[in-house]
């Protein structure tokens, strides 16, 4: 018997706006701003389950978590993160791997990339080292490079 083994993509980018915190893969970071969403906004999480999601087959997480949904509204994005890991528990999945890419000129989160990777081990349930995650600026280029913009890039290798 072989395994099945099955990749998800995503990419999630979010404006930047003042009056919201900004939180990145479950944490809170110091900043004059935050990503402008119907939930936290959490480019990170959203582009991790979302990668879980196209890996299973499903619909992305505007159609599988509708913004006309009221409960939906201010969500803590971790929730997302529990209720894909019932998807792949329901389907038979395991995670093999999550690679995860923040692009964000400032603040600097390097100091953080570990704790956002213990945060989303924990949610998920799998161990740390099945995850990584790194950070990039855009050398000021761009909305992302001139701080208006947030984005996360997720690739997600399941297995059955």
């Amino acid at each position: 018997m072989f395994n099945m083994y099955k990749i998800g993509f995503a990419k999630d980018i979010h404006e930047l706006v003042k009056g919201r915190k900004l939180k990145l893969g479950g944490i809170h970071f110091p900043a004059p701003f935050g990503e402008k969403a119907y939930s936290d906004g959490d480019v990170v999480i959203h582009a991790v389950v979302e990668s879980l999601l196209g890996a299973l087959g499903y619909p992305d997480l505007g159609l599988t978590f509708p913004s006309t949904n009221p409960k939906y509204k201010n969500i803590d994005s971790t929730y997302f993160l529990l209720e894909v890991k019932k998807f792949l528990k329901k389907e038979k999945f395991k995670i093999s791997n999550i690679d995860i890419s923040i692009e964000l000129e400032k603040p600097k989160i390097s100091n953080k990339l570990i704790d956002i990777k213990k945060n989303i081990a924990k949610y998920l349930g799998i161990k740390e080292n099945l995850i990584s995650v790194k950070a990039n600026t855009c050398e000021g280029l761009g909305d992302i490079g001139k701080s208006r913009a947030v984005a996360a890039y997720a690739i997600s290798l399941i297995e059955k």
